[in-house]
């Protein structure tokens, strides 16, 4: 993507989606956030799983917003130590990320849990062995216990119910997911228009 912009330096170029980035899914999911809260700032936001391009984006865009973010992700999967000081060197208003193995440790006292698929596209030829090292990792409601009261439940979708996610957290009255997805819509949008004016 670096190497498109840089070949056309009149053209505007979005990073949808790469192997190492999701900025508009971290768009969506904090403007999910702030409808909720009005602000992030010190919110703790627990990732629980691969730290992955969604794991990335997500703490880049909340530790700017003032968000502690903790990722918790089995050894060998966690976000790499060049990624989580770059993240680190954004952070305002008190914004911090952290990295932990242990998912309990994860999301206690957090106020968001979020989530993703333990296999992502590209890594099918990893599933099985996936699915044995992230199973202590799934979101569930002993889980979500150790979190707030009432914590919100995220995922970017699409999600596969009963291996990263249970159906009663997916489906409970704290998830927000149709609200990130119906958001993502809003926040391309609002890039397009944005650039579409500059």
């Amino acid at each position: 993507m670096t190497e498109f912009a840089d070949a056309a330096p009149r053209l505007r170029v979005l990073n949808a989606l790469t192997n190492e980035e999701h900025p508009c899914q971290a768009l969506a999911d904090c403007l999910t956030l702030q409808e909720t809260w009005g602000s992030l700032r010190g919110r703790t936001i627990a990732f629980v799983g691969d730290g992955n391009n969604v794991a990335t984006s997500l703490a880049q865009a909340a530790v700017m917003l003032g968000a502690h973010v903790r990722i918790a992700s089995p050894v060998g999967y966690e976000l790499p130590g060049r990624v989580v000081d770059a993240i680190a060197g954004i952070a305002r208003a008190g914004g911090s990320v952290e990295l932990v193995a242990d998912p309990s440790a994860g999301v206690r006292n957090a106020d968001a849990v979020y989530t993703d698929v333990w296999t992502s596209m590209g890594q099918e030829e990893e599933a099985d062995r996936r699915l044995e090292i992230f199973a202590p990792y799934q979101v569930n409601s002993v889980l979500m216990s150790q979190a707030r009261a009432n914590a919100l439940f995220m995922h970017c979708l699409p999600a596969h119910r009963g291996q990263e996610v249970t159906a009663e957290v997916i489906d409970s009255a704290t998830s927000v997911i149709f609200d990130q997805a119906e958001n993502r819509l809003h926040v391309q949008k609002a890039l397009l228009a944005m650039l579409a004016r500059s």
